[in-house]
């Protein structure tokens, strides 16, 4: 086939172009561009919804009923829980093996058979949560009353939605329509009426009716009436008594009624004025820069159209990390490119150089071909295995075309050059690409954090197979054209060239080939060193000089500041703290300007305070990227200025700030105090928050249990009873007033509005009007409620947490990972809480978060290392036919990793999950360079060459294609190692490992396969030895 190809220049070409055509299409028209890779969470979601209901209400009469439907099914990882004010939710944890849709439909099933849910129970929802990918943020922003921003955000919904380009788009920070009806108590004791009369009649009137159809000589007739109210006049216009005079009485005569939002307060503000959100998501193969142009385009459009005092801009646009990563990707393609094609050409020729490099943006498209296949998209993450990949995919063809290169200085004719030259690597090049390809695989296959990296092995095996096909059958048919220099004067390139050349030469043959035949001579003591440099840098992990953080604290461009308040606190109060955090924000975008433009390095600030839950808020501070600021501070300086200046907050329960890419794995510490009885999970967590306080790199430490909400119980007193009372009658009657009847619910255009009967909000402000709520005990006749229950004030918890059945306190802190170590906190406090549970007997703990990650990353590093290193072995066996001499190769895999450490030390950089990862992926790169050292050796051995001479003549010949192939890897990383992009940073520590691991396993290659040859010889020699001794000795004896 070699042979073939390089003869046949028309079918070399023809592969070449329907390659990279195939791939220039699909790039173009069937991969989407987003934000990070798409996979679906191994989880199952169970929700639904218990109005008015307090929370251990909600966990006795939904949570553990789903509970405990579902725990005996197959597949279940872990079950956890969470019952608040009004709502359930339980997440279902997928083991890993088990199909997270067959699960799904067993949930199903066992759910839809509870039939003793509470009767006011709804809105059961069971799904796998999807993630919201959302593209950028439209925000109209004013002094204006929140209809009036809500109908403006409901118009530029619509507008947005009409674009060809967007699918799905939300309107967000604000409230959901509801009509409320209120009636005073007085009116209803005026016309006898109740509350449940009034909706009964509600809701027989505001009603629409089919009847049908009249079947007529000119066809059917649809007959049906028309009463259903869409807004506060419809509704006022409602008859609901006729009185004894005949007077009409009218809703609107006895009630106000307000066509607004649902009575939760909420307060959203962008840049210190009242605002409402439209959000635009990304859907199917939708490109996001294309949405987020759109979109921008049109806000652009739309702002002159705006009404006075009305702004519309967008913020939070997504597309701006894809696009600054194509622009990193095109910018490290052509300078890493570059950097390639100036090395080969200094050390090969020019044209060598120039088809060699032709394989990259072939192979390339090659993989742009397969992308669809394996639904990967174009994210942060597959462009990163682009650029990660980038110095790596010409190795093969470096061999290639270095060992034809030889040919020709040989003074061979070129297509014989071409031919022999490919065949005599095609051997350790195929299985050099195979274990390169073998070493990315187990990233596929990592669980925790190490899902996201999934996408990194499908773009890099694909590339690399691309980059074999090229090398093998195209590379040969254009490497034939390069023709020999004859005596024709040379160009000035040239003689460059032919001097570098000499100069490698030279350095061969008088530095590192006289250093060779001193190592082969003192080959232990030589290889003694080198194991010595190995022992060192493993030492210096294990004992904690090279530190180690799982998941390093990489700044974001979004900075935001979260406001728990214990529950009760007035929405007053909660909104006021917000107000002053925002003041503070604004400081710093006034005192961080750029004297020079006027330009804040803060962009944009925006805040919500309430919502579902009025206590809590949240400020965020939207920054101009890293590698834009003309403002010399980072993302870090600016949330310290910002949590300094804002200071304690007195009461608060929680307020932290995060200011990071990547925090989806939970908090840095996290443990999960689990048992039955709260009162010793309460205490025990205070201890607990007290002990982490003394390490001083943990702060904000919270725990997921509230003070708790003051509540009210019913109690009925004896009096009661003789009136013909019973609990669940005054408990209704409390309700309806109090939280209402829902009458009905109404589509008005793309909103579903609730229709709300219940007492003005005044009469439900106070214990005393309470009391004094009258109790319907018969025809026109009531009674206050203070004579027939008691009202006894108590607590009730914000919200109960439940992990496997059991509630779970969850205690957690962000952690200073500059300034401490977390692994060892972690394993202190792991040790604390095992002495201290001798004292809260029925208490157990776990540590999640981050430690849980970890775990899980780290055992899924080691099975796939031990996987990988075996395939690497079967790799190499197969082309040696040795059971021994695969050992020679990996030998070298230990020092790549010696040389990935020093790369860390060199870049200032702490050891990271992902530098794990670049290690693993540089174990299969490594090999390469010794599998040609030692395919050579073989070679010269199967000529008759003494096996010194073999191993010493292999050094040099081999020399320049080991040294191509890692400075031109290294080279294709350069640019990425030095990347000043967010998006980019967390990914830096592989490429770290790779090009450090790569340049150190280069010199030591030189060196120790060599070495590790003769070593091998010596003990296959010396059993040879032995064994003919035995027999010599045994023949003795016997004779």
């Amino acid at each position: 086939m070699i042979a073939w190809f390089a003869k046949n220049d028309v079918a070399a070409n023809i592969l070449l172009a329907v390659i990279f055509i195939s791939g220039l299409y699909v790039v173009s028209n069937h991969i989407p561009v987003d934000l990070f890779p798409e996979f679906e969470q191994r989880s199952v979601r169970v929700s639904m919804s218990l109005p008015g209901a307090s929370p251990q209400e909600v966990e006795e009469g939904i949570t553990i009923r789903i509970e405990e439907a579902v725990q005996d099914l197959e597949g279940i990882r872990e079950l956890n829980s969470s019952s608040s004010e009004g709502s359930a939710s339980v997440t279902i944890e997928v083991e890993e093996g088990y199909n997270v849709r067959e699960l799904l439909d067993d949930v199903k099933i066992k759910v839809d058979a509870i039939n003793n849910f509470p009767v006011d129970a709804e809105n059961l929802l069971i799904q796998v949560p999807q993630w919201r990918r959302d593209a950028i943020g439209v925000v109209l922003y004013g002094e204006y009353d929140p209809v009036t921003l809500r109908r403006q955000a409901d118009t530029v919904r619509d507008e947005l939605a009409a674009l060809s380009q967007v699918s799905q788009v939300e309107v967000g920070g604000t409230l959901p329509f509801e009509i409320s009806i209120e009636i005073q108590e007085l009116a209803l004791r005026k016309y006898d009426l109740t509350l449940e009369q009034v909706a009964t009649v509600i809701r027989q009137n505001a009603t629409d009716v089919s009847a049908g159809n009249l079947k007529t000589e000119g066809g059917d007739i649809f007959i049906r009436s028309r009463g259903q109210a869409y807004n506060a006049s419809e509704y006022a216009n409602i008859p609901i008594v006729t009185t004894q005079d005949g007077t009409m009485l009218k809703l609107g005569d006895i009630a106000n009624i307000v066509d607004a939002f649902e009575e939760t307060p909420l307060k959203t503000r962008f840049n210190g004025m009242p605002a409402v959100e439209v959000e635009v998501f990304r859907t199917g193969d939708e490109s996001i820069i294309e949405v987020t142009q759109a979109v921008k385009d049109y806000v652009l459009a739309k702002q002159t159209q705006m009404p006075k005092g009305l702004s519309l801009d967008f913020w939070r646009d997504r597309s701006e990390p894809i696009k600054a990563r194509l622009a990193t990707l095109s910018t490290s393609a052509w300078q890493g490119a570059l950097l390639v094609i100036t090395l080969l050409a200094l050390f090969l020729r020019p044209s060598v150089a120039f088809w060699v490099c032709l394989g990259i943006p072939m192979s390339f498209m090659g993989a742009f071909l397969l992308m669809p296949v394996f639904d990967v998209t174009l994210n942060l993450m597959s462009l990163f295995a682009f650029i990660l990949v980038l110095g790596i995919v010409v190795d093969d063809a470096i061999v290639t075309g270095e060992n034809v290169y030889a040919h020709l200085e040989r003074g061979e004719n070129p297509l014989d050059a071409a031919i022999k030259g490919t065949q005599e690597v095609a051997v350790p090049v195929t299985f050099g690409i195979l274990t390169t390809a073998a070493a990315f695989l187990p990233l596929a296959f990592q669980t925790g954090r190490g899902s996201w990296y999934a996408a990194i092995p499908l773009v890099i095996i694909p590339v690399l197979l691309f980059s074999l096909i090229e090398s093998k059958f195209i590379l040969p048919a254009h490497l034939k054209h390069v023709k020999p220099r004859g005596d024709k004067p040379a160009s000035k390139l040239s003689q460059i060239q032919k001097k570098i050349a000499k100069s490698l030469e030279t350095l061969i043959e008088r530095v590192y080939q006289p250093l060779l035949a001193r190592a082969m001579k003192w080959r232990y003591t030589s290889w003694m060193l080198m194991f010595s440099t190995l022992i060192i840098i493993i030492g210096s992990i294990a004992s904690g000089q090279t530190k180690f953080v799982f998941f390093p604290r990489v700044q974001s461009e979004v900075a935001t500041a979260t406001l728990v308040m214990p529950a009760g606190t007035a929405f007053e109060s909660t909104d006021r703290i917000v107000k002053s955090i925002t003041g503070h924000a604004q400081a710093l975008r006034e005192e961080y300007l750029d004297e020079d433009t006027g330009e804040s390095v803060i962009r944009n600030i925006y805040s919500v305070s309430g919502g579902r839950n009025s206590t809590t808020g949240r400020v965020q501070i939207d920054l101009v990227p890293p590698e834009k600021r003309t403002v010399d501070v980072s993302t870090r300086e600016v949330v310290n200025e910002w949590r300094k200046r804002v200071g304690q907050i007195a009461g608060a329960e929680q307020l932290n700030y995060r200011a990071e890419i990547g925090g989806w794995g939970g908090a840095a510490v996290d443990i999960e105090l689990k048992g039955r009885d709260t009162n010793a999970l309460n205490a025990l967590g205070e201890k607990l928050k007290t002990k982490m306080a003394e390490y001083a790199a943990v702060f904000d430490i919270e725990d997921s249990l509230s003070d708790g909400k003051e509540e009210l119980q019913l109690e009925l007193k004896p009096e009661a009873r003789l009136l013909g009372l019973d609990l669940n009658t005054v408990a209704r009657q409390v309700r309806q007033a109090v939280f209402g009847f829902e009458i009905q619910r109404i589509q008005r255009g793309r909103e579903e509005v609730r229709v709300m009967v219940r007492y003005p909000l005044q009469a439900r402000q106070s214990i005393e009007t309470l009391e004094q709520m009258m109790i319907r005990i018969g025809p026109n006749q009531e009674v206050p409620l203070w004579q027939v229950a008691d009202v006894i004030p108590g607590f009730s918890p914000d919200s109960i947490l439940r992990v496997d059945r059991q509630r779970t306190l969850s205690v957690t802190a962000d952690f200073d990972k500059k300034s401490g170590d977390l692994t060892l906190v972690q394993s202190e406090l792991n040790d604390w809480l095992s002495q201290q549970l001798g004292q809260y007997p029925g208490i157990t703990f776990e540590m999640a978060g981050e430690a849980r990650d970890q775990q899980e990353s780290s055992q899924g590093l080691i099975v796939g290392g031990i996987g990988l290193a075996i395939l690497i072995y079967i790799l190499l066996a197969i082309p040696f036919k040795s059971y021994s001499q695969p050992f020679i190769v990996m030998s070298v895999i230990p020092f790549g990793l010696v040389g990935a450490v020093i790369g860390h030390w060199i870049m200032g950089m702490d050891l990271t999950l992902l530098s794990f990862m670049g290690m693993l992926a540089l174990s299969g790169v490594v090999v390469n360079d010794s599998l040609v050292l030692v395919d050579y050796i073989n070679q010269k051995r199967k000529e008759g060459e003494a096996i010194k001479k073999a191993v010493y003549d292999a050094g040099g010949r081999r020399f320049r294609p080991v040294l191509l192939t890692s400075l031109t890897t290294f080279a294709g990383l350069m640019p990425l190692l030095f990347e000043k992009s967010t998006q980019a940073q967390f990914l830096i520590p592989m490429a770290v490992s790779l090009g450090f691991g790569i340049l150190f396993a280069t010199l030591i290659t030189l060196f120790i396969v060599p070495l590790n040859y003769l070593i091998l010889e010596d003990i296959k020699s010396y059993f040879r030895r032995y064994g003919s001794d035995m027999k010599g000795l045994l023949k003795r004896k016997s004779a």
